[in-house]
């Protein structure tokens, strides 16, 4: 028995490490060798053993000569990870620079136009190693790549990390805002949320106007006309440039738009204090029954506010007609207040205001109060009624620009941290230039092992590489002070970190247009169309957002995936 079992033990081996030799047949009967007894092409086929062609093996490239590479599941999810890893140290690297810049420089040229090109680098990197790797066939294969990234940072932006921001910077809504730093409702889904002041919802309308180049490319797709397609993509790319050109400019030009806006507002604040004020000293009669100015009244005011009787209004009369109105809410001293009624009312330039000036002067303030407020049937009697909706709304606008300033601050070592912002730079421009092409290659090669789309790899992927430094900073900042300036902060950098993504498009339809490759991108351009389009619209006509909010934007992202899936795999959309 245990020779027996030694017998079939040692076949057993030799037949699993045992070499045989043996000739292939091919398809083709006449390159059959004839045995010199019967002619091959006699031979009946069925009766011949025949072997599989041999398989190729499949090898890769190593990137540079020298990095690794591989064709399994595990080894490219691995260099996924690693590639990934260095490009966020490198995204990391060029925002810490990029701030650390800020604060030395400060707005304006360095923080408008340089800073936010720096921003958008590593994904310009792998949106450009995408169409540029090897033939034009390779180039059109790996170009979708760079659009799952495109399509990626901007979906993860407006979905989870914008309802992040809400949930960890909520406070309690009373009225028609968030109170600052008072969060006693817990996950109220409609008592608590964020509140932002209005130039986050301008920041939300530009970042609506950065999708036109997304609909100019999709033209030629819905009518169908294919010699019209490489027109499409120039016309897309030159309006994607110039949008470009102009929100760095807006940016640039920003500080000085907001501190002309705020001065028009605070002007408008002191012009409704300075008419109650005269409106409870007239006993609300500044205007007639029919609604025109009550020229006797404000002849009698006239006269009361000259002490001397000279028929003139010096400074200091001016000065004392305003003692009393508090303008600390709109950080505005009684001189400026004073300042502002003589420049205004002043026209003859004679440091004086005579009794014609204040008339016009007072006119011309009621009639912008009464086009601000609501209308009356009964203007004069219920003149302090518009009165009063007039100092609301100039209440209302200066709350929602004015919502906080911080001074810049001296930072010291200056010259110091100056040569660090650049190594830093410096170092993070390198290192995404270095590894976009091998982290491409590695997600292309996931994609080819696995069978899953390039697209969605890169979608959920390579977001997380380039951004996640930016998105752990946004929420980090927006759960450190549960405030409106905070959330009206963290929300313009969302707003403008998509908006340049966006413009990122530049970088994708030049490859497109100078490659010649095909633009067959539909169902990703209609995932940003409807997201941005949403969420940005959303946003530009409230400033308010309570917390169920933060649950339709985290539900887009899912609901994105899917679409893609839907309109490519099941509609056959390309």
């Amino acid at each position: 028995m245990s020779r027996r079992f030694a017998f079939k033990l040692f076949l057993l081996l030799l037949i699993f490490f045992a070499q045989a030799h043996a000739r292939l047949f091919l398809s083709s009967s006449s390159d059959l060798v004839s045995d010199g007894n019967r002619d091959s092409r006699d031979w009946p086929e069925d009766n011949l053993l025949r072997l599989p062609p041999p398989v190729k093996e499949s090898s890769c490239q190593q990137t540079y000569g020298f990095l690794p590479c591989t064709t399994s599941v595990m080894g490219n999810l691995f260099l996924i990870i690693v590639y990934g890893f260095l490009m966020y140290k490198a995204a990391t690297y060029l925002s810490d620079g990029s701030e650390l810049l800020l604060e030395i420089l400060g707005p304006g040229i360095v923080g408008g136009l340089f800073l936010p090109l720096l921003g958008t680098l590593p994904e310009a990197m792998l949106i450009l190693v995408s169409g540029l790797s090897g033939s034009k066939e390779t180039a059109q294969s790996q170009v979708s790549v760079g659009m799952g990234l495109l399509v990626g940072s901007t979906i993860l932006f407006l979905t989870i990390i914008w309802g992040t921001c809400v949930i960890v910077g909520k406070c309690d809504i009373e009225g028609p805002i968030a109170k600052d730093s008072q969060n006693t409702r817990g996950f109220s889904l409609t008592g608590s949320g964020v509140s932002t002041d209005i130039w986050t919802s301008y920041t939300a309308r530009i970042m609506v106007i950065s999708v036109i180049p997304f609909l100019i490319v999709q033209i030629p797709q819905v009518f169908k006309p294919t010699s019209g397609r490489p027109l499409a993509v120039l016309v897309a790319l030159i309006v994607s440039l110039l949008l470009l050109g102009s929100y760095c400019l807006y940016q640039v030009f920003q500080p000085w738009i907001q501190r002309r806006r705020l001065a028009y507002v605070k002007h408008k604040h002191v012009i409704s204090r300075i008419l109650r004020h005269l409106g409870q000293r007239a006993l609300g009669r500044l205007l007639t029954d029919d609604g025109k100015p009550d020229r006797e009244m404000i002849k009698k005011l006239f006269s009361r506010i000259d002490e001397n009787d000279d028929g003139q209004l010096s400074y200091g009369e001016v000065s004392d007609l305003v003692v009393g109105i508090e303008f600390d809410e709109i950080d505005l001293d009684h001189d400026d207040a004073v300042r502002k009624i003589v420049d205004e009312f002043d026209t003859n330039c004679n440091s004086l205001i005579d009794e014609d000036e204040f008339f016009n002067g007072i006119s011309r303030w009621l009639s912008k109060a009464k086009r601000s407020g609501r209308p009356s049937t009964d203007a004069g009697l219920h003149t302090m009624t518009f009165l009063i909706d007039f100092h609301q709304e100039t209440t209302r606008e200066h709350d929602l620009l004015d919502v906080g300033g911080s001074t810049k601050e001296a930072v010291e070592n200056a010259k110091w941290n100056c040569i660090k912002a650049v190594l830093l730079l410096l170092l993070g421009t390198v290192i995404a230039a270095a590894i976009a092409d091998p982290l491409v290659d590695a997600v292309d090669e996931f994609s080819d092992v696995t069978s899953i789309p390039a697209f969605f790899v890169s979608f959920i992927a390579l977001p997380f590489a380039t951004k996640s430094s930016e998105a752990v900073s946004v929420i980090i900042s927006a759960s450190r002070d549960n405030s409106r300036l905070t959330a009206s902060l963290t929300f313009s950098e969302l707003y403008g970190a998509v908006t340049m993504n966006n413009a990122c498009l530049a970088v994708f339809l030049a490859l497109v247009y100078i490659r010649g490759l095909t633009w067959d991108f539909s169902a990703e351009v209609l995932v940003i169309l409807v997201v941005c389009i949403v969420m940005g619209v959303f946003a530009s006509f409230r400033t308010t957002f309570p917390l169920w909010t933060s649950i339709m934007a985290i539900l887009l992202c899912p609901f994105s995936l899917a679409l893609v899936y839907l309109l490519v795999y099941v509609f056959g959309w390309s």
